[in-house]
């Protein structure tokens, strides 16, 4: 699984007009998931993003986390984040997972995540075609992948 995380002043997605999740103070998470992911990804990326420590301290410091600070989390699925852009101009997303690997470990991700943060999390729609606004704090974006992990 792969996250771009953003911190957010305020974030939201919108689907045809409608808000389907927002979130003011937190983390806006955009999550890729390949073929080979599997649950055990989910839970190690759930609590690192928990526990991540991004949120300014009083001295000014990137020492909180969205925990500490009480934060909420907007989780976008986005397979493009597996793009291979190594060939020609057009990109290829064969390795993202196919809808039917995805969808599942998408929606355990969800309650995965709630559970570790303590509350439940905001979300897009799986598969859908989604606006995303968001107000960008710092600018702080960072990229984790769980094949990355050491």
């Amino acid at each position: 699984m792969r996250v771009v995380i953003q911190r957010v002043s305020s974030a939201r997605v919108t689907i045809a007009g409608r808000v389907t999740g927002a979130v003011e103070h937190g983390l806006l998470v955009l999550l890729g998931i390949e073929a080979a992911d599997t649950a055990d990804d989910g839970e190690w990326l759930a609590e690192k993003l928990v526990k991540l420590r991004v949120f300014d301290d009083e001295a000014g410091n990137m020492n909180k986390s969205v925990a500490d600070i009480g934060g909420d989390i907007l989780l976008v699925s986005q397979f493009t984040l597996h793009a291979s852009t190594q060939k020609g101009a057009r990109p290829s997303f064969n390795r993202a997972a196919r809808p039917e690997i995805a969808h599942p470990l998408y929606e355990r991700f969800i309650t995965q995540l709630g559970a570790v943060l303590g509350r439940p999390v905001q979300t897009g729609e799986f598969g859908a075609m989604m606006d995303v606004s968001l107000v960008n704090s710092g600018p702080v974006t960072l990229v984790i992948d769980s094949r990355l992990r050491e």
